[in-house]
């Protein structure tokens, strides 16, 4: 194995090693703060293949995110738990006596969440641009006004209440770390190339012998899986679900975080959403009332998202690329930076 490989292999032995203590001596919160956080590193890697690989405007990944929520978390939930959601219209068979754990309720809704992305890929991809962002957040809505509708299935606007929650740290954090790999060797393989050369150019990447609709099917669905997984994480980390939870909010929420972290890096994508999920939690006492020199200032509902769209305005204007442009973390490059540093401070 090269140096890399070892040196990635020990970096995720220490964040096993962080998270088993933060899980064992961190309190509630803290714990809650960390399954947050690899979540949205999940959704926002996942988003990133799509907008920043590829450079295609996507804009429905709720509606995969809803697909993957409500599967696995009717997956999880013993008949008896379905039996008293749906006390207005009965939950259809067979899903009303099917009970799994989580591992494979987290795979089926990835694989539900992908095969919609088969279906509704061919019909997508065949616009690009504008038209291709106005046609995904249509089918985001879509799936929002069925999962509102849907009363035999999704318990319509009363959702779905008492999921079992999240447990180890493992399985989020080895879900987002799944996914950064994946996402991470895809981009650096020739698939990931090609992919890259479709957002350059589609027009030159097609003459030179590229199949775009295959790769852009290929991200498209892969990342519907991952959206999918991360969905199933979402709902079993809130343990409550409602159709109005999947509004084109959250899709806003990853894009903000993609753009801010740089599209086109995967780092920065990670970065980012460790860095919004954070500051979105810190920011929450702007929207608190609290007293201030000896005045009682209101609290502002949603003065977090405001803050966050000036902080994307700012990075629109000085950062036209995101703080990290296309720019990625390797080890040859930190090891550089380190040598350089310590080169600089011997002397």
């Amino acid at each position: 194995m090269t140096r890399s490989t070892w040196l990635t292999l020990a970096s995720l032995v220490l964040l096993a090693a962080f998270l088993a203590v933060a899980e064992r001596y961190g309190n509630e919160y803290q714990v809650r703060l960390l399954h947050n956080t690899a979540v949205f590193i999940t959704l926002a890697v996942s988003y990133h293949l799509i907008n920043g690989v590829c450079g295609q405007l996507h804009l429905g990944p709720n509606a995969f995110i809803t697909l993957g929520a409500y599967t696995a978390a009717l997956l999880t939930l013993t008949p008896a738990e379905k039996a008293a959601n749906f006390l207005l219209t009965p939950l259809i068979w067979p899903v009303s006596e099917v009970s799994l754990p989580l591992a494979p309720a987290l795979v089926a809704g990835g694989l539900v969440a992908a095969a919609f992305g088969v279906l509704t890929g061919f019909p997508v991809f065949r616009v690009r641009g504008d038209y291709l962002a106005i046609a995904t957040l249509g089918f985001g809505e879509v799936v929002r006004v069925v999962a509102n509708n849907l009363q035999g299935l999704t318990n319509g606007p009363l959702g779905l209440k008492g999921l079992h929650p999240l447990g180890s740290l493992g399985w989020s954090w080895g879900v987002a770390v799944i996914t950064v790999l994946v996402v991470h060797r895809l981009k650096n393989s020739s698939f990931g190339r090609a992919m890259q050369a479709i957002r350059e150019d589609e027009t030159a990447a097609r003459a030179m012998g590229v199949d775009t609709f295959r790769h852009l099917m290929l991200a498209y669905v892969l990342s519907a899986f991952f959206f999918g997984v991360g969905g199933g994480l979402l709902a079993h980390l809130i343990t409550t679900i409602s159709p109005g939870l999947f509004s084109f909010f959250l899709t806003f929420q990853l894009l903000i975080i993609i753009v801010v972290g740089g599209l086109g890096s995967t780092t920065g994508a990670v970065l980012s959403a460790i860095f919004f999920t954070l500051a979105g939690e810190w920011l929450r006492v702007v929207e608190e009332p609290r007293q201030l020199f000896g005045l009682m200032v209101p609290g502002i509902p949603g003065l977090r998202m405001v803050i966050f769209s000036l902080l994307l305005l700012m990075v629109i204007l000085f950062f036209r690329r995101g703080l990290l442009g296309r720019r990625e973390f390797t080890w040859a490059a930190a090891t550089a930076w380190l040598t350089g540093r310590f080169r600089t401070g011997a002397g």
